[in-house]
């Protein structure tokens, strides 16, 4: 019973037009193989016209199977890993071997021993055993590699590496995927820890999960793998490449930095001062939370009920903000320590993401503008991964004389605005003093 179920298994997954092109092409070539065979012994016998007919037709067949059945089965064929190139290495444990195989060589042709002759013929077979083995476990092994959509910087994400059998009859042993890197680069940002397979079934799938972090922002590309083996004595290293072009866009950190710790205090009074007197519609009263501001509690609905009682805005009153960006690096900056300047721009983008990252916490309405980029003021869930991924990619600008960009904020006095600039303090404009909480690049690096 087994036996049946297994070929019809084998049959409802089949290629049917392919088995039949595959059966086809055997009998044709059998009665090619049996033409060949009869037109030798009709020449045996001296009837050439009759062996030079059956040759003839022998030869047709076989063109006939060369042309037509031939490249049916070829687009059909599940073995184009045959063609893959595999690279070689011999391990410590492979030249002890070989080591050991060239004393027993020397002495069996010293000594002459057919015992020794036997042990040698052994050892090469085994060695060489291995080598196909490995090819075999190698051979028909593809690679897919899954990560998170969202990875920010200095948080450790999982990424999912799947490895295909695509073998029909023969599984695979002890696979290791590592990333590959150039000579006399650094190590790839990519899979830096080794993903190990001890098994993949034939026509099976198998999953690792590999923790991954991306030290700083920007974008990380990783060319190739390599899928390693050792299998199965250790004595040969195989690797094969696979070309799987993987790009990864790493937003900023939006974990509290030292700076925004500081500045979060004067933020929050900034804004407090800025809705003092304004007119702001009730949504609702809830149970009063140790977190809620005082000045928030409704006193007369407390009396009445007995209990602390706190009054909900509609959020469109209560966070209204635009984040700004100068990316436009002062000259001085420049001129005098480079490196300065660009870990001052580094921090600006890091505390330009927290702040953004603070008020999308808060469901806040937000507004991002930069250099060459700006977001519609809307609820932060909305936009707050295009900001980060313009951070993501933002760079240094030289100085803008004009600051047009710090001119154009003016327009917008019914916002609340946080500028991250690189200008000196005295070149703010003074109609953006009270609407503006200004952070300084000069005061990040102390």
């Amino acid at each position: 019973m087994s036996v049946t179920s297994t070929v019809a298994n084998l049959w409802a997954k089949a290629d049917r037009p392919g088995v039949r092109a595959f059966f086809l092409s055997m009998a044709a070539l059998a009665v090619a193989l049996v033409l060949a065979l009869y037109s030798g012994a009709a020449a045996e016998l001296g009837r050439l016209r009759l062996a030079s007919i059956s040759a003839l037709t022998a030869l047709v067949v076989a063109g006939w199977v060369a042309v037509t059945l031939v490249p049916v089965l070829a687009r059909r064929t599940p073995l184009r890993w045959l063609g893959y190139k595999m690279e070689y290495k011999i391990t410590r444990e492979g030249w002890l071997y070989i080591l050991g195989i060239i004393l027993i060589s020397l002495a069996a042709l010293n000594t002459g021993n057919n015992l020794l002759f036997l042990i040698l013929a052994s050892l090469i077979a085994i060695i060489l055993m291995s080598g196909i083995l490995s090819s075999i476990t190698l051979s028909g092994v593809a690679m897919r590699l899954q990560l998170p959509e969202h990875i920010f910087a200095g948080q450790p994400v999982r990424a999912s590496i799947e490895l295909e059998n695509e073998k029909l009859t023969l599984p695979s042993f002890s696979l290791r995927v590592e990333a590959v890197t150039a000579k006399n680069s650094p190590p790839a940002a990519l899979l830096e820890t080794p993903a190990y397979f001890p098994y993949l079934p034939k026509r099976g799938r198998a999953q690792q999960t590999v923790p991954i972090s991306f030290p700083a922002r920007g974008v990380y590309r990783q060319d190739a793998f390599r899928i390693v083996t050792r299998f199965p004595f250790g004595f040969l290293q195989k690797a094969h490449r696979v070309e799987l072009r993987t790009e990864v866009l790493v937003y900023p950190s939006v974990e509290p930095t030292r700076e925004f710790v500081e500045i979060l205090p004067g933020l929050q009074g900034a804004m407090e001062s800025l809705a003092k007197g304004r007119g702001q519609d009730l949504y609702a009263l809830r149970d009063y939370v140790p977190t809620d501001s005082a000045r928030h509690v409704h006193w007369k609905a407390s009396a009445r009920l007995g209990s602390l009682m706190v009054r909900e805005f509609t959020r469109e009153e209560d966070a209204r903000v635009l984040l700004v960006l100068d990316p436009h690096i002062s000259t001085p900056a420049i001129g005098a320590v480079p490196q300065i300047a660009a870990d001052r721009f580094e921090r600006a983008v890091t505390l330009c993401a927290g702040v953004a990252w603070h008020f999308f916490e808060r469901s806040a309405l937000l507004q991002f503008r930069s250099a060459g980029m700006e977001t519609p003021l809307a609820p932060a869930e909305e936009t707050i991964f295009a900001i980060l991924h313009h951070l993501a990619l933002a760079q240094p600008l030289p100085p803008d004389p004009q600051h047009a960009l710090l001119t154009k904020l003016a327009a917008s006095p019914e916002l609340f605005k946080i500028i991250v600039t690189s200008q000196s303090h005295g070149s703010i404009p003074v109609n953006l003093w009270h609407t503006s909480y200004v952070i300084f690049l000069e005061d990040l690096l102390r």
